[in-house]
């Protein structure tokens, strides 16, 4: 069960639900994927819809990552996402913005 509190998302890829998360250390390994030095630019990309599709398969990926689910990046780069494109971006907004604010 996915609990927005803590940050969850969930996202069903292959038929399989699965609730992902952006822990610390999965924020780390996300600004280390994109070769950043902070994650603020990213969070700016998103809000301004600048986004680019390895922003979210990154965002993706580490939050499956935070959320202990064991999809490679392989899985998730060929895996059918139910709801298509859009539902994964909005899968990536949902998880950077529930790491840095409290639900509503």
């Amino acid at each position: 069960m996915s609990n927005p509190w803590r940050g969850d998302v969930t996202l069903v890829i292959d038929g399989q639900r699965h609730v992902l998360r952006l822990t610390l250390g999965a924020l780390a390994e996300l600004e280390a994927a994109l070769e950043t030095d902070t994650l603020v630019a990213l969070v700016q990309r998103f809000e301004g819809n600048g986004f680019a599709t390895r922003d979210v398969l990154a965002l993706l990926q580490a939050g499956l990552s935070g959320g202990q689910c064991n999809l490679s990046p392989d899985a998730l780069l060929h895996g059918q996402i139910e709801g298509g494109p859009m539902a994964a971006a909005r899968a990536a907004a949902e998880l950077l913005a529930r790491a840095f604010m409290l639900p509503e």
